[in-house]
């Protein structure tokens, strides 16, 4: 499975045109060549996300893909005092300055959730289900309403004003993209939303599933919630610069992106947004000691950014909703 051509890495195309019309370079997704799944030697580690203690490398590398990635306490403070939007205007123009930074190129998108545009439109709402992993959680008794999928609904009904918006989850830990596959259908049906947004990925990666069944996988997958009906968003597995010499998730990113653009999907591209904060210095992400209040930031952080993808693909106008309220 390992090739040349993940060993050189692969830029994003969508950062090189940018880098190009800004006079810039770019660099690789995964420059770093494939070092093996196994760390060689002994490998001593502090406390990971909110207070687990873990031993051996094979589960470090499936937590630390799973588990949120924090920010540090002093980036933090500083971004709830001075930070600077440059991303997607369409959500910040309804709620105000925010303290994630995230390029426009990342979360533009030529792909339209006709379907979404006009329950929003019609109705006055929106039903979202995320199906995910571990990473679309987050531990405690206030975890679930910190944890990503609760700061997106937020984040939309800010936006989108006068339209209620309702965002569930369906957690599936540990299970590959076919696994997960097999029942979207059903829950499709059941649970009738109007917008899927299927994150996966990094199951897959650890578990070496050859790229070309992943792919089949979400192809499958995102046939089965279209024929239930609903809109989809993929979403890729997030970014943690530890783990790049450890597990290779080049080839499943590939395979998301080209679905993607062969089944006319938004991809939230979850993994390039959270290197673009650690490149830029807005998250330390290779920190191995973490606390909640930096959990809720990042996934504050995230469900803001898909938020902004979200009302970027229906092409809704938010202050149109409010002059039509």
């Amino acid at each position: 499975m390992t090739t040349g051509l993940l060993n050189k890495g692969i830029v994003d195309p969508r950062e090189e045109n940018a880098a190009k019309r800004h006079g810039g370079t770019t660099k690789p997704i995964l420059g770093n060549p494939i070092l093996g799944r196994l760390v060689l030697g002994r490998l001593v580690l502090g406390r990971l996300v909110l207070g687990r203690s873990v031993l051996g490398t094979l589960v470090l590398v499936a937590l630390a893909l799973s588990a949120p990635v924090l920010v540090s306490p002093a980036r933090a403070q500083q971004q709830d005092g001075s930070a600077k939007v440059e991303s997607n205007a369409k959500v910040d123009a309804a709620g105000g300055a925010h303290a994630c930074d995230t390029p426009a190129y990342l979360l533009a998108t030529d792909s339209v959730l006709g379907k979404v545009a006009d329950k929003i439109r019609s109705d006055r709402t929106l039903d979202v289900l995320v199906v995910g992993s571990g990473s679309s959680t987050l531990s405690g008794p206030d975890g679930v309403a910190l944890a990503y999928p609760a700061r997106l609904e937020a984040h939309l009904s800010k936006a989108l004003d006068g339209v209620s918006v309702h965002v569930s989850t369906d957690i599936h830990p540990k299970q590959t993209a076919e696994e997960v596959g097999e029942g979207l259908e059903k829950t499709v049906n059941e649970r009738k939303p109007t917008l899927v947004i299927w994150q996966t990925g990094t199951v897959d990666a650890l578990h070496s599933v050859d790229p070309d069944d992943f792919r089949t996988a979400i192809k499958d997958g995102v046939g089965a919630l279209r024929k239930g009906g609903a809109s989809v968003i993929l979403m890729n597995p997030q970014y943690n610069p530890r783990m790049e010499t450890m597990v290779s998730v080049t080839a499943y990113l590939d395979s998301m992106r080209v679905v993607a653009q062969e089944l006319d999907v938004p991809l939230f591209d979850r993994f390039s947004i959270m290197r673009h904060w650690t490149d830029a210095g807005n998250f330390d992400l290779s920190i191995t000691t973490h606390t909640l209040a930096l959990a809720k930031s990042v996934h504050d952080c995230l469900g803001h950014a898909l938020a902004n993808l979200v009302v970027e693909a229906s092409r809704v106008n938010p202050v149109e909703l409010r002059i039509q309220r």
